[in-house]
């Protein structure tokens, strides 16, 4: 029989990965990290039972959540990654010829160390752009006391338990408001709503009063298993959502940015969600 990771992120439902070799393994108190090689998806990390990462299908999850607002905002030239220590955000937020500054905010080195040596495909060398300031520091901490402003903040969370359980509450939400540019955008990682629809629901409730336009986006994530997943969107300029497939084709073309799998058509159709979600936010 070959060894097996089962993921434990739902009591009543999950996948399962042959594992084919150890990469590397760490268990302590706090938490359990594995980094396994698996033949469908390459190099995959869990946390804590939780997957967080593959080679394979990386590419979904980082476009989305990064070419969406930064092709919405049209402009940005100061942005801000919550987490994203494997640096897929930080590889994508580059490839924008407009982006002048990139603020990285990761709470762990080792994290971002880990990832250089067994995932160096996701940064791509983007850590050592002369653009990115890396910060080790908590999420939080650094939102309600940071004093610059950005064109769009990207929070690249894990899931709302433990130590990510804080970047989806109301003190985090207001920290970005206040830091973001007259029309700036906050995207954020939000769960696979069929499976995870209250924190769907708990994140848009969070957003009222904070932007004039709060809404979700859907991207399909093979190993974020049960669905779409949905990133949440903020943002007090509610003519960024509505723009045409012209408008973001036309930004797109400009940039000669090559992507595996966002396309201004997928921009604008993403925007589009399933009943069951538009019901929760009624």
């Amino acid at each position: 029989m070959s060894k097996r990771f089962i993921e434990t992120l739902y009591k009543t439902y999950g996948q399962s990965f042959i594992v084919d070799e150890i990469l590397f393994e760490s268990k302590t108190d706090h938490q359990h990290l594995i980094i396994f090689n698996n033949e469908q998806f390459g190099r995959v990390m869990a946390l804590d039972g939780v997957i967080q990462t593959t080679e394979k299908d990386e590419f979904i999850y980082h476009e989305m959540l990064t070419h969406v607002p930064l092709f919405a905002h049209g402009n940005a030239k100061r942005v801000l990654i919550i987490g994203g220590g494997d640096g897929g955000i930080l590889r994508e937020v580059l490839r924008h010829p407009e982006v002048e500054h990139v603020t990285m905010v990761e709470i762990d080195q080792a994290v971002v160390d880990m990832c250089k040596q067994y995932f160096p495909k996701h940064s791509d060398g983007a850590f050592d752009d002369p653009r990115v300031n890396l910060v080790i520091d908590d999420g939080v901490d650094f939102i309600v006391n940071n004093t610059e402003l950005y064109d769009v903040i990207i929070s690249d969370s894990t899931d709302p338990e433990g130590p990510g359980e804080v970047l989806f509450s109301s003190r985090f939400y207001k920290g970005c408001k206040e830091s973001l540019t007259e029309g700036g955008i906050l995207a954020t990682q939000n769960g696979v709503s069929f499976m995870q629809i209250d924190e769907v629901k708990t994140t848009f409730n969070r957003f009222e009063g904070l932007f004039t336009d709060r809404w979700f986006y859907a991207a399909p994530v093979p190993t974020y298993i049960g669905g779409i997943m949905t990133l949440a969107w903020g943002t007090d300029n509610e003519a960024l959502r509505q723009q045409s497939v012209e408008e973001i084709r036309e930004r797109f073309t400009q940039s000669n940015i090559k992507t595996r799998y966002y396309t201004p058509e997928l921009h604008v159709a993403s925007f589009a969600l399933p009943q069951y979600v538009v019901d929760v936010l009624k």
